[in-house]
């Protein structure tokens, strides 16, 4: 019988083979001569000299305790717990039982063994560093898995720590979670003493104070033995651990909780059929010094998840859910400020005084408190017309009047006067497109648009017709919900623009020394106070010209402005929907105060997303906020009563699609 022919590819097999064969062939003598002279040679020479007795070590880091969060009254808001993970340290893993171990430890954590065995297989550490395959497993289930250690080669079960937070979705987009250290975050930590297995903060006060919160490492020496394994009992002690530092917050739980449940309402009652309101803001802060009293974003989540160990399906759901739960709203998205921007277009007016040649028939010389502008159907640039809101306009009116019915033809033409850039400089004064500087993780700045932002990203200049609808918040224009709080804030304290602060003081985990945060002035308006009384008694008259309807019949004194911010989509019809603002404040005496003194403790700002209501929800918001806070009401039900002053009406929260009603803006 004859042999096969062999083709290419297998001589080619063949030859490669025969290489290898000699190469290895000759790398065995060589390594056994070498092995000969380390063993015979210089071993018994180091016999006759004396033996190394040198022992192998490595240090260990020790964890130190976290710190805890408390609310303004030191209510925890977060604690520590004990907690139980399962590890399998690959070294300790005969490669022939790692199959059968994956299918044990999976029945008993109820895992697939394949993830088990991906988890052991895909981790790119040393084979002596254990690999992670559970955490927030129960005392029962760890100490099954602790007396079977002798069918689970490799497997332990390590004593640690993790969050227990007591509030949930409360307080879940400001606290944020922990989860484990990301590359980017251990190339930039690991000279702090920071190791790749470590769980770090990823969102809100837990990312923002993380090394605070962390404290430092201790550390310690274990002897190993020739494997490279530890050697029981044999460990050197060396730093101690420095527990981390607490913090307390600028807000009450109590606010946060009225808070919460006040734009609860507001979207659950604007929701209908023909459209899903889901989406707001709220927060309180103090004028006097820029601490945030309540701050809520909703929907929010459990940060109770990310700390129990949170399943790639949940977490994936989070973040697929187009109502952005993970995202804090107050400082992380940015929304066209429509009317509420009136402020700033007001500011530049009254104190710049611009020249009124556009516009002389009723506004001689230059603008001033008292001149007037023509609130008109719509004004004319070029061949667009530019709508007053309720098609009519209210004849001539002055910078009060202006703010007070929101007239928008009026605001063009003021816009016109002030031009871009002065318009664009107040609005710089006054915090907008900048960072606010609070203490969270802030991913948006908003958009100030100048001629070169426009050129820069469109290619083009700022045209006349963009400036006017700048002057009233549309257009390119788009603002956080903190940033506009912030500029109301500066309104109603006399001009002083101070950066929001969450944390009030921490607590030194080691000494329990408490350092207070101070204030941190961001600016001083270049603003007359004469400019900033006349702009606090026109968001007075806002209130008290009814354009909130029975807003002025609160106990209570409250200033504010409201706003209607066009977005997205024309519908069927060709109207667009759009976005309700209020943001308000109230003197330092409530109820017997007035505005020409700039002594506010308390401002709110309310956000809800496509309402697309009759009247303006996020008024009735920040009105069910008050009566909550000065204990008009108890619960938000009873603020429905009409025998309540200044109740909320059935009709204001019902959807309309249609920009008829007497207070779209």
């Amino acid at each position: 019988m004859s042999a096969t022919p062999m083709n290419r590819g297998e001589l080619r097999n063949l030859y490669r083979f025969g290489v290898f064969a000699l190469a290895l062939a000759v790398g065995v003598t060589s390594l056994g001569a070498r092995m000969f002279y380390l063993q015979v040679v210089q071993g018994g020479q180091q016999d006759y000299q004396g033996s190394d007795t040198s022992q192998s070590t490595a240090d260990q880091p020790i964890a130190s305790t976290r710190g805890l969060i408390f609310d303004s009254q030191g209510r925890p808001l977060v604690k520590n717990v004990v907690d139980y993970s399962v590890t399998v340290t690959p070294i300790d893993l005969p490669i022939e039982q790692e199959e059968l171990v994956a299918q044990r430890l999976g029945s008993i954590l109820t895992l697939d063994p394949i993830y088990i065995e991906t988890a052991i297989d895909s981790s790119t550490g040393s084979l002596y560093v254990p690999v992670k395959i559970a955490d927030g497993i129960s005392a029962r289930v760890a100490r099954f898995i602790e007396e079977n250690y002798d069918n689970l080669p490799g497997v332990r079960v390590d004593v640690t720590s993790k969050r227990q937070y007591l509030s949930k979705q409360l307080f879940a987009q400001i606290i944020g979670y922990e989860g484990q250290i990301t590359k980017s975050q251990y190339d930039q930590l690991k000279l702090l003493d920071y190791y790749p297995t470590d769980i770090v903060g990823q969102a809100g006060l837990e990312n923002y104070y993380e090394q605070d919160l962390r404290g430092s490492f201790g550390d310690q020496t274990v002897a190993l033995d020739s494997s490279g394994k530890p050697i029981p009992g044999l460990v050197t002690p060396g730093r101690d651990p420095v527990p981390g530092d607490s913090l307390t917050l600028n807000i009450d739980g109590s606010e946060q909780r009225y808070a919460q449940e006040a734009l609860q309402w507001g979207l659950t009652n604007s929701t209908s059929s023909y459209t899903k309101v889901t989406k707001g803001v709220i927060i309180v802060e103090n004028p006097q010094n820029g601490k945030i009293l309540a701050m809520v974003s909703l929907p929010s989540y459990d940060d109770q998840l990310f700390a129990d160990g949170i399943s790639a399906t949940d977490f994936q759901a989070l973040l697929s859910n187009p109502d952005q739960p993970l995202l804090n709203k107050a400082i992380g998205a940015q929304y066209a400020p429509g009317s509420t921007f009136k402020l700033v277009t007001g500011t530049a007016g009254v104190q710049n005084q611009p020249s009124c040649q556009f516009y002389p028939t009723y506004c001689s010389g230059n603008f001033t408190d008292t001149s007037t502008l023509l609130s008109q159907p719509y004004i004319q640039i070029g061949d667009r017309k530019y709508w007053e809101w309720n098609l009519q306009g209210w004849g001539p009116l002055d910078i009060t009047d202006g703010v007070a019915y929101s007239s928008d033809t009026f605001f063009y033409q003021l816009a016109e006067l002030v031009g871009l850039d002065r318009l664009t400089y107040w609005a710089d004064q006054y915090g907008f497109g900048r960072p606010t500087g609070i203490d969270l993780p802030e991913t948006a700045t908003g958009i100030v648009p100048t001629n070169s932002w426009k050129l820069a990203n469109l290619g083009e200049p700022m045209y006349e017709g963009e400036i006017a609808q700048a002057g009233i918040g549309q257009g390119y224009d788009a603002t956080t919900p903190l940033q506009l709080l912030d500029a109301y804030c500066a309104l109603a304290n006399g001009g002083n623009l101070w950066q929001p602060q969450i944390v009030d003081s921490i607590t030194n985990g080691s000494t329990g020394s408490v350092t207070d945060i101070q204030p941190v002035l961001l600016n001083k308006l270049p603003a007359s106070q004469q400019t900033l009384e006349t702009m606090r008694l026109a968001t007075r008259a806002v209130v008290t010209s009814r354009h909130t309807y029975d807003l002025v019949d609160l106990p209570i004194k409250v200033a504010g402005k409201t706003g209607t911010a066009e977005f997205g989509n024309p519908d069927a019809n060709g109207v667009l929907p759009y976005h309700e603002w209020f943001v308000g404040y109230v003197p330092g005496d409530p109820y017997n105060g007035d505005f020409t003194k700039p002594d506010s403790q308390l401002a709110v700002v309310a956000f809800i997303y496509g309402a697309d209501t009759w009247g303006n929800v996020a008024t009735e918001v920040v009105k069910l906020y008050l009566m909550l806070h000065f204990h008009m009401i108890d619960v938000p039900a009873q603020a429905l009563n009409p025998r309540m002053p200044g109740y909320i009406p059935s009709w204001v929260y019902r959807t309309t699609n249609f920009y008829g009603t007497p207070n779209r803006d």
